[in-house]
């Protein structure tokens, strides 16, 4: 048993050195082939997760109270599209907003987006570096989240978008310096935990209006075609500060109208146009009191009436004679005749 045995693992040594031989003959002549198609090779890069995540930015995203419903949609989507965005509780309106940049450095946090509420109708945005800053005040209008907009585009949560932006942020120096802080703030940084490694959607940045509008679009796999997903609002710009939410003012928009302002014109519009309404009301009246005709008498009274014979005129040429007037100096008053009466009677 034990011969049978050796006989069999000789067999199986001879067997496996012809393999290695043969394997080493198939690897020389695809080594030969390799080296012929080197140069139409397309080198692949590694995949994204072996990389390293070193840019640490991270964006605190929160509000003043006095916010509405839409404004918190808004935020709630803007972290849902920025996986390196972080939440706190809402801030006193009492406050001051320098305290903004002790909240971000608990939160390990150096870029800030701050949306502060006035009137429950009034929305301002602040797009601050912290705590260095410059920052950037913005009246927000039009927004449109995304459950409201129900778009048919759709992007996987936590892919990093592509920033597009308009030519004109590159002709002015403080659209220069808002492209700048955009792109540190809204795009994705490489190898984030939270984030995807695919690129399916692209944030753009139109000026228009002298305003700023901001869409996010899905990229399509068949075309490239861009399909809106949202959100979309559109910032006015009202100052960019030095500071982290204060400080030496490095710009101000001499076109931007407060909306306090714009309110009081429309109504003083609307009052204006009610007060032209009166004034040609009586204008009107005035018209037609002028033009209106005497209706108190008839004028279809005299339409049978027939003309009377014509009367010679008798022109008196003698005086008139005196009347004679006849006193009965006699007369008894009313008493005395009764009196009279009886007695006769």
């Amino acid at each position: 048993m034990s011969a049978f045995k050796r006989k069999r693992g000789r067999q199986a040594l001879a067997n496996k050195k012809a393999k290695k031989v043969k394997y080493a003959a198939e690897k020389s002549e695809a080594s030969v082939e390799a080296d012929q198609e080197r140069a139409n090779e397309i080198t692949i890069p590694p995949p994204v997760s072996s990389g390293r995540w070193t840019n640490k930015e991270r964006v605190l995203i929160f509000s003043s109270r006095g916010i509405n419903y839409r404004t918190r949609h808004l935020m709630q989507d803007l972290r849902t599209l920025m996986p390196h965005a972080k939440a706190d509780t809402k801030m006193d309106r009492k406050d001051k907003l320098f305290i903004v940049n002790e909240v971000c450095e608990i939160k390990n946090c150096n870029k800030c987006l701050f949306f502060e509420a006035k009137k429950k109708q009034d929305l301002y945005m602040w797009i601050a570096n912290s705590p260095h800053g410059p920052s950037a005040k913005f009246l927000v209008q039009n927004i449109h989240t995304l459950a409201e907009l129900k778009m048919t585009g759709n992007c996987l949560k936590g892919s990093r978008p592509l920033l597009s932006f308009d030519p004109n942020f590159d002709k002015e120096p403080h659209f220069a310096l808002l492209k700048e802080l955009f792109i540190q703030t809204f795009s994705t940084p490489r190898y984030h935990p939270k984030s995807q490694p695919f690129v399916d959607h692209v944030f753009t940045f139109t000026i228009a209006d002298n305003r700023i509008w901001f869409r996010n679009y899905q990229i399509m796999e068949e075309d490239a075609a861009l399909v809106e997903v949202g959100p979309r609002f559109v910032l006015n710009l009202i100052k960019i500060f030095q500071g982290s939410f204060g400080g030496p003012t490095l710009f101000e928009n001499q076109d931007f109208q407060s909306p306090n302002m714009h309110r009081r014109e429309i109504r003083l519009g609307a009052a204006a146009r009610v007060r032209e309404k009166q004034m040609v009301k009586e204008m009107q009246k005035l018209k037609r009191a002028e033009t209106k005709e005497d209706v108190t008498q008839d004028v279809t009274a005299d339409v049978f009436l027939t003309p009377a014979d014509e009367k010679h005129v008798h022109i008196q040429t003698d005086v008139p004679q005196p009347k004679v007037v006849k006193k009965n100096k006699h007369k008894l008053f009313k008493r005395q005749r009764i009196a009279r009466r009886k007695q006769l009677k």
